[in-house]
C-alpha cells in the first residue's frame, strides 16, 4: 500500500501540476508563490549556518494560530533557532506574513505536494531537524521520508474524526505503519487519543486544545461600529449555515416582545448567503440591513448581516451573547459544530444547538465553567438571551479569567512535552 501511495502520487504529479496552475488562474493560489507547491527550483530556501530547524506544517488559518504561543515559547528556551511553518493556502500565507514578523527567526514557505521526488528534494535542501505536524495533517511521503533520515517527528492538536478514522482502518496496515513513526503525539481530544492508540501511536498526551492558546489582543480588535454597539442592545448569530437563518430571525421577533429596539447581527459562515437571507427576513416583516465593509448601522434596521469576512472578533468584543451556528440542523449531526474559543476568550455567553460533534471537547469545557450552554429552539435561546441583555457584559469578566487559566495550563503542559521531546533528540 505504501508503495501504491508512492507510485500513484508520482504518476499523477502532471495532473497535480495542472491543477495548481487552473487554481493559480481562479485565484486560489498565490500568484507569485504557487511554484513553491509543484518545483524545487522554487523552494527558495534559506538558512543560517549551525542553527537548529524545527518545521511547523499547519494547513491554514485556525492550525496555524494555533502554533504561535508555541513558537514564541520555543524563542523563549532555545538559542540559535529557526523556524520554518509551512502551510497550504493563500489565507494562512497571509496571515503567516504578518504574524512571523513578531519572532526572531520565522519564515514562511507553501508545502510542495506529497510527491516523493518533491519531499525529498524538499527536505535536503531545508534540512530540519525536527518536524511538527499540526492537526490533522497527515502527508505519507513526507512522514516515510523524514523518518527514513531519522527526523524527530511529532504530531499537535492532533485531531482525527470518527469520519476519518473508519477512513484510516480500510487500510490498516498503512495506517499503523504511518501513525506508528510519530515520536510524539499531543491531542487535541480524547477521542482522537482513543483512535490514535488503535493505529499504533506511541507518546500520546492530552491537555486540551491548543486552539485555546491563541492570543487575541481585544484592545487592537476594531469595528467601525463600536459606538453603535455600545449604545445598543444586540444579541451575534456567528457562523451561521444554510438552514439555520429561519432559526435566528424567528428568535428575533420573539425577543422584540419583550425587549424593545433589540437589534439581530447575523454573520453567515459564507458571505455569499447575505441576499438570500435578507430575503427571508424581509419575508417575515422584518427590516434588514447588509453592511458592506465601510458602512455604518442604521438605526431603523432589525437585523443587521454581515457582508465581509474577518471581522467576527470585533463583534465579538461587544457582544454579551452569541449563537454558534452549524450545530441546529441534524444533516451535521457528525460534523457540526464552529469553533467558540474566539467568543469565550472575548467574554462572551456562547449558545449553541445540540450538533457539535467537531467541537464537543471544546464545548463541554465550556460549559462545565458557565460559558456556553446548548438550547434546543428559539424559545430557549430567547430566555436565556433575555437575562443577558438585561445584564452588563461586565458579568462576563469572569468568563475571560476562566479561560486563561485553562489556556496557560494547556500552554505550559504541551510545551513540557515539546521541550523534553527536543531535548531527548538533540
Amino acid at each position: 500500500m505504501k508503495l501504491l501511495y508512492g507510485t500513484t502520487a508520482f504518476i499523477i504529479y502532471p495532473l497535480l501540476v495542472i491543477l495548481v496552475f487552473l487554481r493559480k488562474i481562479f485565484n486560489k493560489e498565490d500568484r507569485n508563490r504557487y511554484k513553491e507547491k509543484i518545483f524545487p527550483s522554487s523552494f527558495n530556501v534559506k538558512r543560517t549556518n549551525n542553527s537548529k530547524l524545527i518545521m511547523f506544517h499547519a494547513a491554514s488559518i485556525g492550525e496555524l494560530k494555533s502554533i504561535l504561543p508555541i513558537i514564541k515559547e520555543l524563542e523563549k528556551k532555545y538559542d540559535n533557532l529557526e523556524i520554518l511553518v509551512t502551510t497550504l493556502t493563500i489565507s494562512s500565507a497571509n496571515l503567516a506574513k504578518t504574524e512571523l514578523k513578531k519572532f526572531k527567526n520565522a519564515t514562511h514557505r507553501f508545502l510542495p505536494l506529497d510527491v516523493n521526488f518533491l519531499m525529498r528534494k524538499f527536505l535536503t535542501n531545508w534540512k530540519p531537524d525536527f518536524i511538527f505536524l499540526v492537526d490533522s495533517e497527515i502527508w505519507p511521503n513526507l512522514i516515510f521520508l523524514a523518518k527514513k533520515r531519522k527526523i524527530p517527528l511529532g504530531i499537535i492538536n492532533a485531531r482525527i474524526t470518527k469520519k476519518t478514522y473508519k477512513r484510516w482502518i480500510l487500510f490498516p496496515k498503512l495506517a499503523r505503519s504511518i501513525f506508528g513513526l510519530f515520536d510524539l503525539c499531543i491531542v487535541s481530544n480524547q477521542e482522537t487519543k482513543k483512535f490514535l492508540e488503535n493505529l499504533n501511536a506511541k507518546n500520546i498526551f492530552y491537555f486540551g486544545n491548543l486552539k485555546f492558546c491563541e492570543n487575541i489582543e481585544s484592545t487592537q480588535l476594531f469595528n467601525n461600529n463600536n459606538e453603535f454597539l455600545k449604545s445598543n442592545k444586540f444579541w451575534l448569530a456567528a457562523s451561521t449555515h444554510e438552514g439555520e437563518d429561519e432559526f435566528c430571525l424567528n428568535t428575533h421577533i420573539e425577543l422584540q416582545k419583550k425587549i424593545k429596539n433589540v437589534k439581530t447581527i447575523i454573520v453567515p459562515r459564507h458571505i455569499s448567503r447575505v441576499d438570500k437571507i435578507k430575503k427571508i427576513g424581509e419575508s417575515l416583516n422584518l427590516t434588514c440591513q447588509i453592511l458592506n465593509p465601510e458602512d455604518k448601522i442604521l438605526n431603523d434596521k432589525e437585523i443587521i448581516i454581515i457582508n465581509s469576512i474577518g471581522k467576527l472578533q470585533s463583534f465579538y468584543k461587544y457582544s454579551k451573547s452569541v449563537f454558534i451556528g452549524k450545530s441546529t440542523i441534524k444533516k451535521f449531526e457528525e460534523v457540526g459544530g464552529q469553533n467558540p474559543i474566539e467568543a469565550a476568550k472575548l467574554g462572551c455567553k456562547i449558545y449553541h444547538g445540540p450538533f457539535i460533534y467537531n467541537f464537543k471537547d471544546i464545548y463541554l469545557l465550556l460549559a462545565q465553567q458557565n460559558v456556553s450552554k446548548q438550547v434546543n429552539n428559539c424559545r430557549e435561546l430567547v430566555d436565556n438571551l433575555i437575562l443577558d441583555l438585561n445584564s452588563s457584559k461586565e458579568n462576563n469578566v469572569d468568563f475571560i479569567s476562566l479561560i486563561n487559566h485553562l489556556e496557560q495550563k494547556i500552554l505550559n503542559d504541551s510545551m513540557k512535552q515539546i521541550k523534553l521531546f527536543i531535548n531527548e533528540n538533540k
